[in-house]
């Protein structure tokens, strides 16, 4: 597998659109290459921007998150949430690469990453072409950020190994691989954090890859989600004090 970032020019509002920054960046695509690119260029293009002057952080993170917890410990002012399904800082509102504002996530993830997909699928003369939308996440009892993915288009989002042997012939009863946040953590990482400006990275021969000639259906999109009654770490969540919208 082979990725590799590509610098744009500086998105700083809404009067940029988003695929003209994309092909203006980008080379010819391939037959089965997958684009990931940052949420924050797709908020800024969006214009899911907001000043500091006009609101406080906290309460900008409490009309956002689904969850907010509460808490009297928060070493680094930011606030753990739930939003869209995702346990992750601060409704994922961020305040670097952004001048005196801070960045919400997008709005309608999915079909941008659709709208995308149809547009550069058809453009390049394309069978094979995957989406990938991503940002920075912070995992547990672990320092650092690695990549998640938002939204995607273009290929099937778990391989599954269920029934499948493993090296003594025994099957598998549930592991998955999470293809979409596998290629987020490596997309993100060689894009960067700070001051690259490479909002962009191809995706090329990447193994276990499904593609499809369509949108992902909504039971698709709602199965790469658990639910907190499903989740291993559920009652960690289930016993801590949420502030609810």
């Amino acid at each position: 597998m082979n990725i590799k970032p590509f610098k744009t020019v500086r998105v700083e509002g809404k009067d940029i659109c988003l695929k003209d920054v994309i092909e203006q960046a980008l080379p010819k695509l391939e037959n089965g290459d997958i684009l990931a690119l940052t949420s924050k260029i797709v908020s800024l293009c969006q214009g899911r921007y907001i000043s500091k002057e006009k609101i406080s952080k906290y309460n900008l993170i409490s009309q956002e998150a689904d969850l907010l917890l509460q808490t009297d410990q928060n070493p680094y002012n930011l606030f753990l949430t739930i939003k869209d399904g995702l346990l992750i800082p601060s409704a994922g509102i961020d305040e670097s690469n952004g001048l005196n504002v801070y960045i919400l996530y997008p709005k309608d993830v999915q079909e941008v990453a659709f709208s995308l997909w149809d547009h550069l699928r058809t453009n390049h003369d394309l069978q094979d072409l995957g989406i990938l939308i991503t940002d920075s996440h912070t995992t547990p009892l672990r320092r650092g950020v690695t990549g998640i993915a938002l939204g995607w288009c273009g290929f099937e989002p778990l391989y599954s190994y269920v029934n499948k042997p493993d090296v003594y012939g025994h099957p598998l009863r549930v592991t998955q691989i999470n293809i979409l946040d596998a290629l987020a953590a490596s997309s993100v990482f060689v894009m960067g954090e700070g001051d690259e400006q490479t909002p962009l990275a191809l995706i090329r021969e990447a193994p276990k890859i499904s593609f499809l000639n369509r949108r992902p259906t909504s039971l698709e999109e709602k199965n790469i989600k658990i639910s907190l009654e499903e989740d291993l770490y559920g009652p960690l969540f289930q016993s801590a004090k949420w502030l609810k919208k």
